[in-house]
């Protein structure tokens, strides 16, 4: 299941964190191994855990 892995960060905090271009709810990619924004066409890294909302830091998709 390519990009159904489960997230490295804790369920309940993945349900409350959003974009922070679009402030719409971001979802896991497993392949990219990233957060992802649909509406800002955006994927936030995650490192060791930690998401990074920074988004300087975040690839176009």
């Amino acid at each position: 299941m390519i990009g159904h892995e489960i997230a490295p960060i804790d369920p309940w905090l993945l349900d409350k964190l959003v974009c922070p271009v679009t402030r719409t709810p971001l979802r896991w990619d497993g392949a990219r191994g990233a957060l992802v924004s649909e509406a800002a066409g955006l994927a936030f890294p995650v490192r060791d855990g930690v998401p990074v909302l920074v988004v300087r830091e975040a690839v176009a998709i």
